[in-house]
């Protein structure tokens, strides 16, 4: 018997979608959201329904290696990175995925990482009490085969000292997390407003 998702979480995704797409950073059925439930389990929108229009049937419940409860419904395809930050992170409840334009364009043009220096807003990421402070993003090559894309930043988790609560996938998009879902939210809108700023700083000279 599948357990029902509790209408909290439902709640939870339904609301971060709408406030993503006025933002347009879930353009047409791009980006993904989740919550974590008890139990190993997790509720995360399903594939191919636009993050503005979610309804309680769009979203699905998971375990922990991304396999649906429900056979017949498909999650997100990128539900494994959900679940790798999940697994690896035991106080993360709530990942969102989105695809801003300045996230996009930023991460075509950077390298390993993305360096964010001397915002206000640097504290949003946990540890920063100052905005003196340097944030290197990780960025991934993009890569269609989910597991390898997973393994590949367990790799560089693994040789980080302080892993920051987000990264950018090359010309794709952005996976940020937090406790619950309005921190995530926030740390979202803070990293956004960082990028686009890189963005306009960048048109300017």
């Amino acid at each position: 018997m599948t357990l029902p998702i509790p209408q909290p979480a439902i709640d939870a995704i339904i609301g971060a979608g709408r406030r993503m797409d006025r933002r347009n950073w879930v353009p047409a059925t791009a980006g993904n959201l989740s919550v974590r439930l008890a139990e190993g389990r997790v509720a995360v929108t399903r594939s191919g329904i636009h993050k503005g229009h979610l309804t309680p049937e769009a979203i699905v419940a998971v375990d922990l290696q991304g396999q649906p409860e429900d056979p017949a419904l498909r999650p997100s395809a990128e539900t494994l990175l959900h679940c790798g930050i999940y697994r690896r992170f035991p106080a993360a409840g709530a990942v969102l995925h989105g695809h801003s334009i300045a996230n996009t364009v930023l991460s075509r043009r950077a390298g390993k990482s993305l360096d964010l220096a001397r915002y206000e807003l640097l504290k949003a990421f946990p540890g920063l009490a100052t905005h003196d402070a340097r944030v290197a993003v990780p960025v991934f090559d993009n890569d269609q085969d989910i597991p390898r894309l997973q393994a590949a930043v367990e790799a560089r988790w693994a040789a980080l000292d302080v892993i920051p609560p987000g990264y950018l996938i090359r010309g794709h998009g952005v996976y940020v997390w937090a406790r619950e879902m309005e921190a995530a939210l926030a740390r979202l809108e803070a990293l956004e407003f960082m990028l686009e700023c890189e963005l306009l700083e960048g048109r300017i000279g």
